[in-house]
């Protein structure tokens, strides 16, 4: 049974939950929640022990930031850790403008990437307004693969603004984390390639990386958590559940990475949960607990869109898993043989 802990995420010492709140779901992703279940999210995250919040300007277009501004208020401040990003520029528009694809209800800006030290400087100033704090703990460069989500086949550096990144955006985090103003610079996207790059370009805390080391997913083992631990990067999950497959299950409709899951990944997943199944052990169960078996990842940080949600989050963090369960998921060679497990 995991319990909530706490682990380095930065060469300075800052301490983060071994699972925090990602999010997305306060800033409406795919559907609207009201704002006061978002606030309860956020209260009922901190009553049950999480002390690690993850939010950025682009999720609802301002919306996220705000709800957790709002939310955070009733808190001690010096007892959490906030992480923001920068590279998404919110420019204002009129609302009859709105052509969300993600958001519901987002608040009136279309997002521009801009990776330029300006737009660092404006989108923080932009962020600790909408928190409504002085600072924020943790500061990641968001997507500099202008978010495309990879395919199998797919070219992961079809666009990338990785140079954009490394002279504009990175000279200014690393700025200010050495005059102390935040405490830890990252990169967050959804691929690990192109981490590989920036893990040997820059000194960087931390990667928030969505996916791509799941129950479903451990292509990083062999290539980028190498890096990482040469050069003390560490890494935060997001999309723990693969953005839905690993929480619902192989049922018609699954989502994989954002898509329609496909037959193969509906396949494994079947096995998976037949091997979880025969030890009594819930997928969605598995599925959190295992990231956190590797040295490197200091949090998991799933999205929930309420406090029933979360709690969910939370049983499934504390269920019991028989390590006879991850030997049996590498004898069929569903998960790699050389991963660490919990």
């Amino acid at each position: 049974m995991a319990e909530i802990e706490f682990r380095a995420v930065s060469k300075n010492g800052l301490k983060v939950t071994t699972i925090g709140l990602g999010g997305t779901g306060l800033g409406n992703m795919y559907r609207a929640v009201d704002t006061d279940a978002a606030v309860n999210t956020v209260q009922a995250a901190y009553d049950n022990g999480i002390r690690y919040f993850d939010t950025a300007p682009v999720y609802g277009f301002g919306v996220s930031e705000t709800r957790l501004g709002l939310a955070i208020k009733s808190l001690p401040r010096a007892d959490i850790v906030i992480s923001s990003k920068i590279g998404y520029d919110l420019v204002p528009i009129p609302p009859e403008e709105l052509k969300p694809a993600l958001w519901d209800q987002p608040g009136s800006f279309r997002a521009e990437f801009d990776y330029s030290r300006d737009a660092v400087m404006r989108s923080l100033e932009g962020t600790l307004k909408r928190l409504d704090t002085d600072y924020v703990d943790m500061v990641s460069i968001h997507d500099p693969d202008e978010a495309i989500h990879f395919g199998p086949g797919e070219d992961p550096y079809a666009r990338s603004r990785f140079r954009e990144a490394m002279d504009g955006a990175y000279p200014a985090l690393d700025e200010l984390r050495a005059q102390g103003v935040i405490k830890a610079v990252g990169v967050g996207i959804n691929q690990w390639q192109m981490l590989s790059d920036f893990v040997v370009a820059g000194a960087f805390d931390y990667f928030l990386l969505a996916g791509r080391y799941t129950l479903l997913e451990q292509e990083p083992l062999a290539t980028l958590l190498p890096l990482c631990e040469q050069r003390g990067t560490r890494i935060i999950i997001g999309g723990p559940y693969n953005s839905g497959i690993l929480a619902t299950g192989a049922v018609k409709g699954a989502t994989f990475n954002t898509r329609e899951a496909p037959e193969p990944v509906l396949e494994r997943v079947r096995r998976i949960e037949a091997i979880c199944a025969s030890h009594k052990v819930s997928l969605p169960a598995a599925a959190l607990q295992f990231p956190l078996g590797h040295p490197l990842v200091s949090s998991v940080i799933p999205g929930a869109r309420s406090a029933e949600e979360l709690k969910q989050n939370l049983g499934y963090l504390r269920e019991d898993i028989p390590p006879a369960l991850w030997a049996d998921l590498k004898q069929a060679g569903l998960i790699e043989a050389t991963a660490p497990t919990p």
